[in-house]
């Protein structure tokens, strides 16, 4: 009998053990659910909070660029096909498709009462040894000249060298940067390297200046060593000009922008964008001042194909940024270009499609950070490397089609005033 007590009482602790085993683990998966359901609220507050409107100084982490009740919350699903369509009228500048050469790198700007563009121009695929840059100019933007050398052909580089029309460390290109226009005169920008990948080790910026006696371009020298901006410099409210570079070995480095241009072309102090080859492969940066004239922001194309612009703000003219943060904002891993109008809004000129460059789509904002309305420019075809600029009441957009041709929208502004897209209510 007492071999039997004993084993009740040994299975009596055993249920004991069981019980205390069993209260624990529910007393555990409580605090696992309550973990849990924290986290997955502050997880969500995070996301939500990361959506709130952006601000330099007080948001500068938002993801928020793009905003409106026609948007799904996937903007990747966007249908960039019905995109209201904005009237224009269209002109080709340039096209070399007949001889498979190259277009693209085009940029506009109104100087001495006519339109001037430039572009880069070259052999087979884009940027190999021999590639030059050239200019053509039209009184309204529609009507341009015949084509003409900009640059003279890079160093040993033309095409009577047997390394013409290839990728060689041996052999040089040059490849179109835009028009400065500085204390009067008309430059326009070129970088020259090597041509076997991006960027060579002899990178460097220099500035071809317009002899209004002669009508030619004359050689004003290095502008930045090791450098290859974007676009052309733009004026801080400081009076110092403002550009973003990229050095021979920038997938390593980063990006980083020129702060200077006032005493001399070739004198530049040089910041960093921190983050900027870790977050992102970042490339062909862009800036503008936002509305209360003192703070920027700036954007990135993603190396990367997460399929969205990224973006950065400046509370100090551009010699520190933030970390660039991935935006809402869809895109094609592709060049873009925007402005800030005469009436105060933002245009975005870009290839929102994450899928392929196809089409070019404008984009307005009220507060240069959060872009509520979309159009469609051009498209059904390759088309990219837009450039922007207001003129007249008008807006002139050039772009390459399919890397090939070189060619310009005229739109008339009002026209854009008075197409409706259902937009977001809001106080931006």
């Amino acid at each position: 009998m007492s071999h039997g007590k004993i084993q009740i009482k040994e299975h009596q602790m055993d249920n004991n053990k069981i019980c205390i085993l069993n209260n624990c683990i529910g007393h555990m998966a409580v605090i696992f659910i309550v973990i849990f359901l924290v986290a997955l609220g502050s997880t969500t507050y995070a996301q939500q909070s990361n959506l709130d409107t952006p601000d330099p100084v007080k948001n500068p982490g938002s993801s928020l660029m793009l905003e409106g009740d026609w948007i799904p919350d996937d903007t990747h699903k966007i249908d960039f096909e019905e995109l209201p369509r904005i009237p224009s009228q269209h002109a080709v500048v340039s096209d070399v498709r007949a001889e498979n050469g190259v277009n693209q790198h085009n940029y506009l700007i109104h100087h001495n009462g006519k339109f001037w563009i430039m572009w880069s121009d070259g052999p087979g695929v884009e940027d190999r040894v021999g590639q030059v840059v050239k200019y053509a100019t039209s009184k309204d933007g529609l009507n341009w000249s015949n084509p003409k050398m900009l640059t003279p052909y890079p160093p040993n580089s033309g095409p009577d060298s047997p390394i013409y029309n290839t990728r060689s460390y041996e052999g040089f290109r040059w490849i179109s940067r835009g028009f400065w226009k500085r204390k009067g005169e008309l430059l326009a920008l070129a970088s020259l390297d090597e041509a076997a990948g991006f960027f060579g080790p002899s990178l460097e910026l220099r500035a071809f200046q317009w002899d209004d006696q002669s009508k030619t371009w004359e050689d004003a020298g290095v502008v930045c060593d090791n450098a290859i901006n974007n676009f052309p410099p733009k004026r801080l409210p400081t009076g110092e000009w403002l550009m973003s570079r990229r050095t021979h070995d920038y997938a390593e480095v980063g990006i980083k922008f020129l702060v200077g241009g006032t005493e001399g072309i070739d004198q530049w102090e040089s910041f960093e964008v921190p983050g900027s080859s870790k977050v992102l492969d970042s490339e062909e940066p862009y800036w503008w001042i936002l509305p209360d004239g003192k703070n920027l922001m700036s954007l990135y194309r993603d190396n990367r194909r997460s399929g969205y612009l990224y973006r950065s703000f400046s509370t100090d003219y551009g010699r520190s940024w933030h970390q660039p943060v991935q935006t809402n904002f869809p895109d094609a891993r592709s060049k873009f270009h925007g402005i800030r109008l005469n009436d105060g809004r933002y245009v975005l000129v870009s290839n929102p499609n994450p899928e392929r460059r196809d089409p070019l789509a404008l984009s307005i904002s009220a507060n240069g950070m959060v872009f509520t309305k979309m159009f469609y420019l051009v498209g059904g075809r390759h088309v990219d490397y837009p450039h922007v600029i207001e003129h007249d009441g008008y807006l002139y957009v050039a772009f390459s089609g399919g890397k090939q041709s070189i060619e310009v929208l005229k739109i008339n502004l009002s026209d854009l005033n008075n197409i409706k897209i259902q937009e977001k209510e809001s106080e931006l």
